[in-house]
């Protein structure tokens, strides 16, 4: 009989670890999500002081409970700091905490629900339909709907591109993942060629200036009235997300696993492309294509709660909400008085981060083919 290993100092059997035991180096759920609320909550006190008009932090919780009718106090700042902070700031650091937890979110199911790590929310030529539709709306000038119209047009030309790429991908009544990625870069080349085909034929500099802005993202010019839109879908979006993470728990272990375990992979997966694409269309159409946030945000997120999407969902929705924001700020004050497209600063942060992403992959493809 083989006697146990021993330390040959201490004489006492060697305990090797099982596999459930090993230290991951995840954080605690309830630690993280603590850490991110908090930088959330500093994340938007910054957006809300600083600008061309500087306001002290104080000053600007002051502001917001009296606004709250949680301080009856007399106010002790200026009329024009308060419809600065109220009126001008606070619903772009709103809309930037929700584009970038929207985008985030739908960034992390969607490299689930394909099963590729550079998938990001733009992949179904949602954005394209967007910028098409607002393109139509500034280079005409009609505009029914008023203020809204733009974003409206925008929401408009995002669910045509997704009827447009579920009828082109649709094949004998069924729709495969990899039909439906094709359709989608098919699309949107179609209406990214449609788009400048508009520019080029239009007569004034002026709205290809105004387009150009557009495509390059930006949380200018919100208003509380329009700000509910993009909030109820990404309290859609997050919800059904939460509830299915089981399922997309199981994608990750194989199609065949998956169905194996009682999903109808390819319904399933229908369900959440179109609910991703709409919450992505309302997205867009309030604050642009705004790239690599959805790429990012969940492969930064994995490294610190692993890939339970359980825990990854809440996690990006928080980390990508405070990302934007700060590039936002960024965006506000790196070259002011101007004001720089914050889909610049995203691209700036991702671009390298999406080579990064490569080279990782690519080295571990070649370490399990020596393996």
């Amino acid at each position: 009989m083989t006697a146990p290993a021993t330390d040959q100092r201490s004489r006492a059997p060697v305990r090797h670890p099982s596999p459930g035991r090993r230290r991951t180096g995840r954080w605690p759920l309830a630690v993280t999500l603590l850490v991110l609320t908090a930088l959330l909550v500093s994340s938007a006190t910054v957006g809300l002081a600083i600008g061309s008009v500087h306001v002290p932090p104080g000053q600007v919780w002051g502001i917001v409970t009296h606004a709250l009718g949680a301080d009856g106090a007399e106010p002790g700042w200026s009329r024009a700091r308060e419809t600065i902070v109220l009126d001008v700031r606070a619903p772009r650091v709103l809309l930037g905490a929700v584009t970038g937890a929207g985008l985030a979110v739908v960034g992390t199911a969607m490299q689930a629900l394909v099963r590729n790590p550079l998938a990001e929310p733009y992949l179904l030529g949602v954005s394209s339909g967007a910028s098409l539709g607002a393109v139509v709306v500034i280079v005409s000038g009609v505009t029914l709907f008023g203020p809204v119209s733009l974003p409206a047009a925008a929401f408009a030309g995002a669910l045509g591109a997704l009827l447009l790429v579920y009828a082109t991908a649709r094949t004998g009544g069924r729709i495969t993942s990899v039909r439906l990625i094709l359709s989608g870069v098919a699309v949107a080349s179609v209406l990214t060629a449609v788009l400048n085909l508009l520019l080029l034929t239009t007569g004034r500099g002026n709205e290809a200036r105004a387009v150009l802005a557009w495509t390059l993202g930006g949380l200018g010019g919100v208003s509380w009235g329009t700000l509910w839109l993009p909030s109820a879908a990404l309290l859609l979006g997050v919800a059904v997300l939460l509830v299915q993470a089981r399922n997309l728990n199981l994608l990750l272990a194989g199609e065949e696993a998956a169905a194996t375990l009682g999903l109808d992979v390819a319904r399933f997966r229908a369900r959440m492309f179109v609910l991703l694409s709409l919450v992505t269309g309302v997205l867009v159409a309030a604050a642009g294509p705004i790239g690599f946030v959805g790429l990012m945000l969940p492969h930064i997120v994995r490294l610190f709660v692993g890939g339970d999407h359980r825990r990854v969902l809440p996690t990006a929705a928080l980390g990508g909400a405070v990302f934007l924001i700060w590039a936002d700020i960024a965006a506000r004050t790196v070259a002011a008085p101007m004001e720089i497209p914050v889909g610049v600063l995203t691209a700036l942060c991702g671009g390298p981060f999406f080579l990064w992403l490569m080279r990782r992959d690519a080295r571990r493809h070649t370490d399990r083919g020596v393996a």
